[in-house]
């Protein structure tokens, strides 16, 4: 009995037992995990195949280990350039052995998933009419605006008289 399950965006042919590894996934290590998006089940020569997943089938593992991958080395160089870049890469994997395959489990039926309530817009709404009422209790205080009087204004306008333009201190040239 095998089947073909799409993990984390890539497809793996799983069997009872086995020990594959995966790209990271958000399990802590010795959690279960299930697996729903079975492409292909095969079971005592019978093959069914999922349009575009097999129902009411699904592959349970066990998290064994976070591991990371062999390292990759890139190495980028345009000659007579003098350019030259090196780095590398480690992926992330998760170790999966595959536990069961099959339908899912009785107690995982009978226990639906709760669905979540929204009860975030009261919430921000109460607190919308909180900040409302202490702006109302605190008068906002203005700073005091700086303004000259206008008999200053005047004043100073007056005193600004054009002056004639300064006389050049050049001698006259002799004749």
């Amino acid at each position: 009995m095998y089947a073909i399950v799409e993990i984390a965006g890539q497809q793996f042919k799983v069997e009872e037992g086995k020990k594959i590894f995966v790209h990271r996934l958000e399990a802590a290590e010795g959690d279960i995990v299930e697996f729903e998006k079975v492409l292909l089940l095969e079971k005592d020569g019978a093959i069914t195949i999922g349009e575009p997943v097999v129902q009411n089938t699904v592959v349970e593992g066990k998290v064994l280990v976070h591991a990371r991958g062999d390292k990759v080395i890139i190495f980028k160089k345009k000659r007579r350039k003098g350019y030259q870049k090196r780095s590398g890469h480690r992926q992330d994997f998760t170790q999966v052995e595959i536990m069961t395959i099959g339908a899912p489990t009785e107690k995982k039926k009978a226990a639906p998933k709760a669905e979540k309530k929204v009860t975030e817009a009261p919430v921000v709404e109460e607190v919308k009419a909180e900040v409302k009422a202490e702006v109302k209790k605190a008068p906002a205080k203005k700073a005091p605006a700086k303004k000259e009087p206008a008999a200053k204004k005047e004043a100073v306008k007056k005193e600004t008289v054009k002056k004639a333009p300064a006389k050049s201190t050049k001698k006259p040239a002799k004749e």
